[in-house]
């Protein structure tokens, strides 16, 4: 009687996909020809708009750069640039990459009781919102610690390398300078964003002198100044 019952049904929803009546499973988007909202794909866009899918997401592969941990392929990426950089005579240091749910979520906390949520909501990413979360964020820094953290870094060994040369090893500046009313968070020369050389060359214009555009404007998204 049961199999009965469901072979029933079966046949029922089959008669209505084939009328059209029930519309087949949403596919993730693709913009310019990138997938933007799987949290596994490199080239997802995370801001305070956009919460990763599942919140709660692990990257499958997480590899260790100095103790810090990144997504496989961007880690792989980041010994080429740094080899590059020490060829240079710039060394780069990695200093935050991937965090769990619960770790963004402690920075977070600490960062409402020290500033207030106001101002913390300008200076770190909620629990699910985080790019570090993807594992495709490393931030970055001097030897000796010159800069860490502040806007000055841009002008620093590390900064200007990162800017020049990221794109090239598929890096990219994600909350440039100017930028805050786009992305929600002030500059951030330090935070660079993993998208893959092919992207991340197409976003860098070149020009040293000009802004490139930020993920939210390549894909032609709505700023995300504050949480909706």
């Amino acid at each position: 009687m049961v199999s009965a019952v469901k072979r029933a049904v079966g046949v029922m929803l089959a008669m209505i996909v084939c009328l059209g009546l029930l519309a087949p499973p949403a596919t993730a988007a693709r913009v310019n020809g990138y997938e933007i909202d799987a949290a596994s794909s490199l080239q997802v866009v995370v801001n305070k708009h956009r919460q990763l899918n599942p919140a709660s997401y692990v990257p499958s592969r997480l590899v260790k750069i100095q103790g810090v941990p990144l997504h496989a392929e961007a880690a792989d990426a980041f010994k080429k640039f740094a080899r590059a950089a020490k060829s240079e005579g710039v060394t780069v240091v990695p200093v935050s990459g991937y965090r769990s749910y619960s770790q963004q979520s402690s920075l977070y906390d600490s960062y409402v009781r020290q500033y207030g949520q106001e101002k913390a909501d300008m200076l770190a990413a909620r629990p699910g919102y985080s790019e570090h979360q993807t594992g495709l964020a490393m931030d970055v820094g001097n030897p000796g610690g010159t800069c860490a953290l502040q806007a000055c870094f841009a002008n620093t060994p590390v900064g200007k390398w990162a800017a020049e040369y990221g794109p090239d090893y598929g890096f990219i500046i994600r909350y440039p300078d100017g930028a805050q009313s786009i992305t929600g968070y002030t500059y951030e020369p330090w935070h660079l964003r993993y998208v893959g050389t092919e992207l991340a060359q197409k976003i860098d214009d070149g020009d040293p002198t000009t802004t490139d555009p930020t993920l939210e404007e390549y894909f032609g998204l709505e700023d995300a100044p504050d949480y909706l």
